[in-house]
């Protein structure tokens, strides 16, 4: 006899709506909070460098030049998924954009082509660096949610450590690394 069993997904936190707060330990072993980064705008990503879809972003440097465009800041770490689990963070890369008010901007994919050849970089639309465009234009974030997608995130064996990105870009919103 076969039981199909509920499968409960935690819900992603609402756009529009503050960011979950969260703290977490630095690659330098500071203690941060989003807290710290309040009036600046914050990008999160959710890595893993043996995801074919972030080595995608990585190896065709476009990761990197969406970070170059910010104030780098460092990478806060999630061993035990605690942040990843509290943004629903379900996929790697996951990026998140949090407003300089702590609001949650923009929540899913980088781009939107979910192909994962470097090749299929060219011609996509870069969710992200659309998003920081429109917080700095001071518009509204145009295309707030996508859905990411990845290779899943496994918090049963979070042992090893994880990495998190953090951006904490002034008032030119831009990427990643505390």
């Amino acid at each position: 006899m076969f039981t199909a069993l509920p499968i409960t997904a935690s819900a992603t936190p609402d756009v529009g709506k503050p960011a979950p707060a969260f703290s977490g330990t630095d690659s330098r072993g500071k203690t941060i909070s989003l807290g710290d980064f309040r009036g600046k705008t914050v990008v999160l990503e959710w890595t893993n460098h043996d995801c074919p879809y972030v080595r995608k972003h990585y190896s065709a440097d476009n990761m990197q030049t969406l970070q170059r465009k910010a104030a780098p800041s460092g990478i806060v770490l999630d061993p035990k998924g605690t942040i990843g689990r509290q943004y629903a963070a379900r996929h790697t890369p996951t990026m998140v954009v949090i407003d300089p008010k702590g609001t949650l901007a923009y929540y899913g994919a980088i781009d939107d082509d979910s192909n994962w050849h470097p090749d299929s970089i060219k011609g996509a639309k870069n969710h992200v660096r659309a998003a920081l465009a429109d917080l700095k234009a001071g518009r509204a974030v145009s295309v707030a949610k996508t859905r990411a997608y990845g290779r899943s995130v496994k918090y049963t064996d979070c042992a090893g450590l994880s990495g998190l990105p953090l951006t904490g870009a002034g008032h030119s919103p831009e990427q990643q690394n505390y």
